[in-house]
């Protein structure tokens, strides 16, 4: 539904969500729940299965979601004030579902797929191994993808991949003559330039632990 912003869109969705508004309210109702409870790997998949279901309703919650005032001024002129003021309640009393809900959004509009929004990670020392470790986990919203704990060579490692593989991707455009939209250009701008910095301080950190002996003990 790459149109849903056209002119028309906004009542015609809307239409199909009023006729099943209780039904979604009683299902949102259950999700706010979850998603108190922590379970948010199950609302991830439960808003996806109603995306797939009934995109009209999927739509319209997630932009009601979202607490758009133009999407609120298209419905109250292409359908009436009562319409709109049923979706601003959406916004109230669901609060907790906007994240999800625009998370999945994004993944059928721009093709991701668990955009990681955060990283969330914790450091320790390891006497055995004498090494520092690093405990991670790629963060999409609430949702935990995964943890992972390791030393900083293996941390880097991933880190080491990643790039590469943004760097495959780049290539892929530029040989295709893709472009690459002004937005992603700046972003991935600002990404290499905090890269440079961490990889300056790394720099510092390795050519001080090579002058420190080693510990016996």
């Amino acid at each position: 539904m790459e149109d849903v912003d056209g002119e028309e869109m906004p009542g015609a969705i809307v239409e199909a969500f009023l006729e099943r508004e209780e039904g979604v309210r009683a299902l949102l109702e259950e999700l706010e729940k979850l998603t108190i409870e922590g379970r948010h790997e199950e609302v991830r998949d439960r808003v996806r299965n109603l995306a797939d279901s009934d995109e009209s309703v999927f739509y319209t919650v997630a932009f009601s979601l979202t607490n758009s005032q133009q999407f609120f001024g298209d419905v109250e002129a292409q359908l009436d004030v009562t319409a709109a003021d049923r979706l601003r309640d959406l916004a109230d009393t669901f609060p907790a579902l906007a994240e999800p809900f625009n998370i999945v959004r994004t993944e059928r509009a721009d093709d991701r797929l668990n955009p990681v929004t955060d990283t969330s990670y914790a450091v320790s020392y390891h006497r055995g191994v004498e090494s520092p470790m690093v405990t991670y986990s790629p963060l999409s919203g609430e949702q935990e993808l995964y943890e992972s704990r390791g030393t900083p060579s293996e941390v880097l490692r991933v880190a080491s991949d990643l790039t590469s593989a943004t760097t495959d991707a780049l290539d892929v455009a530029m040989d295709n003559d893709y472009s690459v939209n002004t937005e992603e250009l700046s972003a991935l701008i600002d990404r290499r330039e905090e890269l440079e910095t961490e990889l300056s301080k790394l720099r510092d950190q390795l050519d001080e632990l090579r002058r420190t002996p080693v510990s016996d003990e």
